[in-house]
């Protein structure tokens, strides 16, 4: 993992150039007298050796680590730009990691390792990767029991439906007797939508009153006592009710989800937040019983 977050820094250096022509003479077989540049205390290729720059080794693992960050980061509506061929394996091999070596060794010869800026950025890189192998170790083992995913979909059934919507027509008018003009065509069986589009205010008029399929908090509390009320069936219309808007009279036209899932669907998803919940309090314990030890100090009056 070090190595892939070390990677994920580099790897769009060079980018542009991924699937372009071979650039690298070394590479590409034209024999030319090269440098030989002593390798410093570098990483240990991984895998196979599948080339070698100066007598810096590069490995098959380090190569396939490379492209899997590569192609996890192509944007999913451009699928054609990854990397799943030998062939752009090759050219990326030739025409980024090696490319990048090359930049790397001359940035030896030119003596910039031993900057003080590139000094610190090294330490700050080493502190967060062990940052994050230290987080890696202390939750490593943390799991959950089956009791703890039954007891969790158990206290919160409820919470874990999905939820509920309707589509909803609505008319709204200024007028108290208005509302109760309409009302009586409705009970004798005048039309909702045409109604809806002579005399509603609301902006919806023009399609009728229709709402399309709404939840719960997308208008007013009153809206949703009486839209989203148990007593109101499917293909009926509440009684007037009074909105910041006006006066409300709403047809229920057909409801979706509101569902409770079973546990067995659940499973996964409880089980993986149950563990995340878990991980979180360890770090939290752990950050505790350190400041508890550690001697913190922060001047405020230096924050501008």
């Amino acid at each position: 993992m070090k190595r892939k977050i070390i990677l994920f820094a580099l790897v769009s250096l060079f980018l542009g150039s991924i699937l372009g022509c071979d650039k690298i003479p070394f590479i590409a077989g034209k024999k030319k007298e090269v440098k030989v540049i002593p390798a410093p205390a570098a990483i240990e290729a991984k895998g196979a050796i599948i080339a070698k720059v100066n007598n810096i080794p590069v490995g098959l693992e380090d190569l396939n680590d490379e492209i899997d960050i590569y192609n996890a980061n192509v944007p999913p509506d451009r699928p054609e730009l990854k990397i799943n061929t030998k062939e752009q394996k090759i050219s990326y091999l030739r025409n980024e990691i090696i490319r990048r070596l090359l930049i790397y060794q001359n940035a030896l010869d030119k003596g910039l390792d031993r900057s003080e800026e590139v000094r610190q950025a090294v330490e700050k890189n080493k502190r967060d990767i062990l940052v994050v192998e230290n987080i890696k170790e202390v939750t490593k083992n943390i799991d959950v029991s089956s009791k703890d995913v039954e007891d969790y979909y158990n206290t919160y059934k409820e919470q874990l439906k999905e939820p509920e919507e309707r589509q909803v027509s609505e008319i709204v008018v200024g007028s108290e007797q208005n509302a109760k003009d309409i009302y009586i065509q409705l009970l004798q069986g005048a039309d909702f939508g045409a109604l809806a589009k002579s005399n509603s205010k609301s902006s919806s008029a023009k399609d009728g009153g229709d709402l399309g399929f709404i939840s719960k908090g997308k208008k007013s509390t009153q809206f949703d006592a009486a839209a989203f009320s148990d007593s109101l069936e499917v293909g009926k219309i509440s009684s007037i009710f009074k909105t910041p808007e006006g006066y409300c009279i709403v047809k229920l036209e057909a409801k979706r989800g509101g569902s409770q899932k079973p546990l067995s669907e659940m499973w996964d998803d409880i089980k993986r937040g149950l563990v995340f919940l878990k991980q979180q309090q360890a770090i939290e314990d752990l950050t505790g019983k350190l400041s508890r030890e550690a001697k913190i100090e922060v001047y405020e009056g230096e924050i501008k």
